[in-house]
């Protein structure tokens, strides 16, 4: 069934899904999905640590997200191949998400919009001067005048600048926005750099990947929406509620990396098998996503389901950082298991045992810590996290230090936390 959207004609979200035809069923299980990626990471509605409160349900999600008056979205796309916004729009295969993201965005979206030339800039400007929250797609240029990406006449900064003025939430969208991306890698040739480069006097939230899962961007507007604040981040500036546990935690193939069963070429036994893609250059160790967990187009594969190693694309300079990106890394820091990956892939039975064994204790012990540390906002030291913090709720003069046992293995060749990926 198609709905013809009218946009705003009704006082809230709600009630204009209801005139245009959308069903409270329908409605109610979009917001059980928004729950579900809030979860992951522990989120809860009016609170601003991931542990304190109850758990967020479809009923409390719809109950906040319906009575939104019009909320103002204005969204720029500046030095980028627009697939971040293509993910948006994929977040789900229901109409109901279509409907909210037009009806949250009605105001300024230059990719979906029909309006062009001084229509589209009065559009822009009219959104600019009221309260509203701001999605940037793409990086910013910063050589020879930030020619390399001009709108209208202007340039990419100028008009991030003029369009954050207003802005109560900042979200830089996609790996471009984070920190540049593939532009922004070696040799940077128009000096391109994230959002927080320029915008230095407001929090901006970071929703990493190239391109990350529509439902993690939807999910982080609603969550904006609904709580009237920020979510709760990491030292990156990025989701805590998706972004909190590495890939290699919850990855459906960490099974095969335990018992020492990889892919050594793409057209092995063990590629037809689905071991473990980490000698083939997979970097879920080393990156932070729940991208095993939510997937892609209604949860249906995500890149090492479909049989292709992550390229850590959430992490900052993961361009620089991980390439080549069908090589293993044997320098890069990590947890002692990660280090011993092509040991246990000789089939050294006792050494996987042990390891085993060791990574288990770590991969418990780090998730005990994080809820702790969650609740006095400290980083994770113990587990070479040392710059994992969350924001936005200060940190409290007597807030306890995160435990760090003496028996915690250093960290070794392998892999890398978030912060050793910048």
């Amino acid at each position: 069934m198609s709905y013809e959207l009218g946009g705003w004609s009704e006082p809230t979200l709600e009630e204009n899904l209801i005139r245009q035809g959308f069903d409270r069923r329908d409605f109610l299980k979009y917001c059980g999905e928004l729950a579900a990626v809030f979860t992951v990471g522990g989120a809860v509605l009016g609170s601003a640590t991931p542990a304190a409160a109850a758990p967020v349900t479809a009923a409390k999600v719809a109950e906040e997200l319906g009575a939104l008056k019009k909320p103002v979205v204005v969204w720029l796309q500046l030095q980028e191949c627009t697939g971040c916004m293509e993910s948006a729009l994929r977040s789900g295969g229901t109409t109901i998400e279509e409907a909210v993201l037009s009806l949250l965005s009605v105001e300024y979206n230059e990719l979906v919009m029909q309006a062009s030339g001084e229509a589209l800039n009065k559009a822009l400007d009219d959104a600019n001067a009221q309260p509203h929250i701001l999605v940037v797609n793409g990086s910013v240029p910063t050589k020879d005048g930030g020619i390399y990406c001009t709108i209208n006449g202007e340039s990419a900064e100028t008009i991030l600048k003029k369009s954050a003025a207003n802005a109560s939430a900042i979200l830089a969208v996609g790996a471009c926005a984070e920190w540049g991306s593939v532009q922004a890698s070696n040799p940077n040739p128009t000096g391109a750099v994230g959002v927080d480069s320029i915008i230095r006097d407001k929090p901006v939230v970071n929703v990493s990947g190239c391109p990350p899962i529509g439902d993690v961007i939807t999910a982080t507007i609603a969550y904006v929406l609904t709580h009237g604040s920020l979510p709760s981040l990491d030292a990156q500036g990025r989701p805590l509620f998706a972004y909190d546990q590495r890939i290699h935690d919850s990855c459906p193939r960490r099974a095969h990396f335990d018992a020492g069963q990889f892919v050594r070429t793409f057209d092995d036994d063990g590629a037809r098998n689905g071991w473990c893609l980490y000698e083939v250059g997979c970097k879920g160790p080393s990156t932070f996503s729940a991208c095993p967990i939510i997937q892609w187009n209604q949860h249906t594969s995500w890149p090492i389901g479909a049989g292709h190693p992550c390229i850590g694309c959430t992490e900052k300079n993961f361009f620089d950082n991980f390439t080549p990106f069908y090589q293993t890394l044997p320098n890069v820091s990590g947890f002692g298991i990660e280090a011993n990956a092509e040991k246990v892939g000789w089939g050294l039975v006792g050494a996987t045992a042990a390891a085993v064994g060791i990574h288990a204790g770590i991969t418990a012990a780090k998730h005990s810590a994080s809820r702790k540390a969650a609740e006095g906002n400290e980083p994770l030291q113990a587990f070479g996290d040392s710059e994992r913090v969350w924001l936005p709720t200060p940190k409290k003069a007597d807030a306890p230090e995160a435990t760090a046992t003496p028996e915690a293995p250093q960290a070794d060749a392998g892999t890398t936390d978030s912060k050793d990926a910048e």
